[in-house]
């Protein structure tokens, strides 16, 4: 693709997006589980669905300011945008997602920016699939492509299947006689899911129910197994003990209030039983909770200390035992708590199939823990009850294949061609319902290994892959795939079949979806406009991590899909993930990463779309400290890649797509955010720099931008982050940028300048405070919380033309006995009246917003905000929340830092809710600040 071309139209993205209702509702979808593609299958970081749906639509649409005929003032632009920020607010909300007008009336917006024929959407890294099913949403031909065939199955059970058997009537016997009418969408796809899946059941219970027996309970009576709760075992090296004693984080069954349940472990003839307390009294505390800390564990029976390095040793020569500690039954509305007994003991004792996954895991690779006890093979990573339940279900998915061929055949339905081969027929509606149910058996393995804790609130097993990890556990559940609890089969099948009937259909006349497995490095990327969230650096090492689910797929689709299940595990040395182990070292690692970016974006720039931008999502967190300052090397080698491969970038945007629970703390390397970049090629006449000019133009841009990202709500710990955007949208509209010594400016020196130029413009907005605010805020850089001798207050208060007398009138500071010191947020006095507040500052409106905020929640933060606000500028205390944090994040003040972070985060929930009195109401729209293009 050339590109020296006629200017082209500005696209919505590129110019303005209502930000806030994006956010909102992509941080709300977090919390969505019914009917969410999530329900389907697990893949780690996947983008919410509100987020693509508005970042597509956007990239599609043209700004107003692109038909000048049209719009050829300000104000109807304005007008025009308002329309389409209306639009996409619609568009976003979960509950209208598949509302057809709405759906109908954003296609036609895209169709006629495009002439009616808009591009197709291209993810060349699919991963979770929800990319290319947002495109298909929009009535979008959606291609989707991944290395890895886990994502590849995930896809194409979410945009390829569905359309390909629209409207059809279930062949499972008897179902299509269950509804009166027709079946529309995927209904009847997923009614043969739920009868296919629920004979799968029936028929392990057949075969495998005498491993899971029922409980008896103390009145009796019997009652189905929720989970067992084992603890892992080892000799005690003390030579006087010796007993087989318990590896436990945590003694905790239940926390309940009411409901209290915990283990009781004690010793008797050498040998620990453990018996079911329920005495709040008598409950583990911090001091007694557990065997096992980061530090070593210690035996229930002599107490003496045991290292870690000792209980590796064992793993790795196969003397790690498990003891049954504890037997969750179903009671009436509660869990019931049972002591372990020989005949449950004993139920779990079969021998290991002949057919399990013994293919080995990495020696060692990002985010795995558990090769150094010993778990080497993934066979390892269950029990041998485990494991005979997980291939019993293969066995029968199989077979469950042939009974929808047949019963597919005996429906009038010809063959046909197999689903590999583009058929449409009985063999490929065989093939797709073994897809879905494959992905039971997938995920059950996910809820049923011996790497899954007891989660004493909700009381019910955790699934392994809380995070993109696989960690080691030590107490863990054993749940019961036959019963009707968390982590049984018969919860998965619901969670499938509301997945398939709740995805999305393109128009009649839309292309059906398309998903292969391919390279990203290596495919095509003809006439396709690409959208894409490609691999964060070393976040996550999908390849390794996936092969926990392929190693089970592949055994039951083997034969269903072969050219993307051929090989014994997904494919990895193509992988575009930094990973210093596969690679040697870090560096050889970077280089690798970077290389592939090049390679990337350098075809789709040759191929692709020339009058649209693309889009990429990116959500990295990483921050190195060298002689020339702070970068991030996650942003360095995206970066160094697109700009190498001649892209320039057009349009930041920070999407807060995690909700504020999920902020895991300051030295997290997970964002709350993902940037959105939008890039078109850099012009081939593109004009060389200097630094001075780059820095020149740093100065004059980057303030008025930092006050859109400010008013956008991005997350205080984000800001440093998303502020990346904006300065490398400066730093990528020059061909080079050229030093002193005539060498050519790298991206990482362009970084550490754009986080220098970040702290100036921070620390100038202090001119936007009042005296006594600006007197805090040096004592606070300088002091904290800390108490400091009089006379240096009185020094600082005399430069910064306060006293430290107001000061203590004010309210936020105390002085006593020659010393003084700021009043924190806690000892803020009580009943605080802003209209009557005879000496009112900025720094005392946000410090009580933030404890408000913190104590009682947004409606009273807000109606603190809403006189406030009458008295002081809310801009400038904005702007003193994320300043303090910045302050708090330089100095390593984590709970203080929080407390500011989560005041600059909910501004504009605060803000919404001062109008209406506690109610929110729809914020407005941020405008995307000019690039300064040469397209106007």
């Amino acid at each position: 693709m050339s590109t020296t071309q006629a200017p082209v139209k500005r696209k919505l993205i590129e110019v303005a997006l209502p930000l806030e209702a994006i956010n909102r509702e992509s941080a709300r979808e977090k919390s969505i589980r019914h009917g969410h593609p999530s329900t389907l299958h697990l893949w780690w970081a996947r983008r919410p669905l509100a987020a693509c749906r508005a970042v597509l639509f956007a990239q599609l649409v043209d700004d107003p300011s692109a038909h000048p005929d049209r719009f050829p003032t300000e104000e109807l632009q304005a007008k025009e945008r308002r329309r389409l920020f209306d639009l996409i607010e619609r568009l976003v909300k979960w509950e209208n997602s598949n509302d057809e007008t709405l759906l109908r009336e954003a296609r036609e917006e895209i169709a006629k920016c495009f002439d009616g024929k808009p591009p197709t959407i291209l993810d060349p890294f699919a991963g979770g699939g929800s990319i290319p099913l947002e495109a298909q949403r929009l009535g979008l031909e959606a291609h989707a492509s991944d290395l890895n065939p886990v994502a590849v199955l995930i896809n194409k059970a979410l945009i390829e299947i569905p359309p390909k058997f629209a409207g059809r009537p279930p062949v499972f016997p008897g179902a299509a006689e269950s509804r009166m009418g027709e079946w529309p969408r995927a209904t009847g796809l997923a009614e043969d899911v739920r009868r296919y899946g629920e004979w799968i059941r029936d028929e392990a219970e057949k075969r495998i129910g005498y491993m899971y027996p029922k409980a008896k309970l103390p009145d009796g009576s019997e009652a189905n197994v929720i989970a067992w709760i084992w603890a892992r075992t080892v000799t005690c090296p003390n030579p006087a003990c010796g007993i087989r004693m318990p590896l436990v984080r945590s003694w905790w069954l239940g926390k309940k209030k009411g409901k209290e349940a915990y283990v009781v472990p004690k010793v008797v003839d050498g040998r620990v039983e453990f018996s079911i307390g329920h005495d709040p009294a008598h409950a583990p505390t911090k001091d007694n909770d557990g065997t096992v800390t980061r530090n070593g564990a210690v035996c229930v029976a002599c107490k003496t200390a045991v290292p870690l390095s000792y209980v590796r040793a064992e793993g790795k020569a196969k003397r790690m035992g498990a003891q049954l500690m504890a037997i969750v039954a179903e009671g009436d509305r509660r869990r019931v708590y049972l002591p372990p007994n020989s005949e449950h003991e004993a139920a779990a004792d079969v021998p290991i199939p002949a057919e399990v996954p013994d293919t080995e895991l990495p020696e060692a690779a990002l985010g795995f823990r558990v090769q150094g006890y010993g778990i080497t093979r993934h066979a390892d990573l269950f029990t041998p009850r485990q494991l005979t339940a997980l291939n019993t279900f293969c066995d029968i998915v199989k077979e469950a294949r042939e009974k929808v061929l047949a019963d597919a055949l005996a429906a009038g339905m010809p063959e046909g061609d197999r689903l590999e081969a583009g058929g449409a027929d009985a063999a490929a509606y065989a093939d797709a319902v073994s897809v879905y149910l494959a992905f039971l058996v997938s995920r059950l393995a996910d809820l049923g290994n011996r790497l899954c804790g007891w989660e004493p609130v909700a009381e019910c097993p955790r699934h392994l892959f809380g995070r993109q990890a696989i960690p080691m556990t030590w107490d863990f559940a054993e749940g019961s795939p036959l019963g009707e609890s968390s982590g049984s089969v018969a919860v998965l099948i619901d969670g499938a079949i509301r997945a398939i009937e709740s995805r999305p259909f393109a128009p009649p006349a839309a292309r059906p979806g398309r998903v292969t497995c391919a390279d990203a490095a290596r495919r095509p990327y003809d006439s396709m406009l690409v959208s894409t969230d490609p691999p964060y650096y070393d976040n996550v090492g999908y390849a390794d991590l996936a092969d926990f689910f392929y190693v089970w797929l592949r055994r039951c689709l083997a034969r269903v899909l072969p050219s993307v299940l051929g090989t014994m595990l997904t494919p990895k040395e193509a992988e575009l993930v930094a990973d210093p182990f596969r690679r040697g070292d870090k560096a050889a690692a970077t280089r690798y990463f970077e290389k592939g970016f090049v390679r990337v974006f350098d075809l789709i720039r040759r191929g692709g779309v020339p009058t649209t931008p693309i889009t990429i999502f990116y959500a990295f967190k990483q921050t190195e400290k060298s002689h020339e300052g702070a970068a991030s090397t996650g942003w360095e080698a995206l970066l160094e890649g697109l700009i190498h491969s001649g892209w320039e970038v057009t349009g930041t945007w920070p999407m807060r797509t995690e909700n504020a629970s999920r902020l895991r703390g300051q030295d997290s390397n997970a964002l709350a955010s993902s940037v959105v970049l939008a890039c078109r090629p850099r012009p081939e006449d593109a004009p060389p720099s200097t630094r001075r000019a780059f820095l020149a133009a740093l100065k004059g841009e980057l303030p008025s931008r930092l006050k859109e990202l400010q008013q956008a709500s991005i997350a205080p710990v984000d800001l440093a982050q998303a502020a990346i955007g904006p300065g490398m949208a400066i730093f990528s509209r020059y061909a080079k940028v050229v030093e002193p010594d005539g060498s050519k400016m790298t991206v990482r020196t362009a970084l550490t300048l754009i986080n220098e130029a970040l702290d100036e413009v921070l620390a100038e907005q202090e001119g936007d405070f009042d005296t006594d605010t600006r007197f805090c805020v040096r004592w606070f850089q300088q002091f904290g919380w800390d108490e400091q001798p009089y006379g240096r207050a009185d020094e600082l208060s005399r430069a910064t033309n306060t006293s430290v007398d107001g000061l203590v009138r004010g309210g936020i500071f105390w002085s006593r006995a020659g010393k003084a010191r700021l009043l924190e947020p806690s000892e803020l006095s009580e009943n605080w009246d802003p209209a009557g507040d005879d000496r009112i500052s900025v720094w005392e409106v946000v410090l009580r917003l933030a404890k408000a905020l913190d104590e009682k929640g947004v409606d009273e933060a807000a109606r603190l905000m809403a006189t406030a606000g009458r008295r002081v500028d809310l801009d400038a205390a904005k702007e003193l929340a994320y300043l303090l944090y910045s302050i708090c994040e330089k100095k390593n003040w984590s709970r203080t830092g929080l407390l500011f972070n989560n005041l600059g985060t909910s501004w504009t929930d605060v803000s919404a809710a001062t109008r209406t009195g506690g109610a929110l109401t729809p914020p407005s729209a941020q405008t995307q600040l000019d690039f300064g293009t040469d397209e106007e």
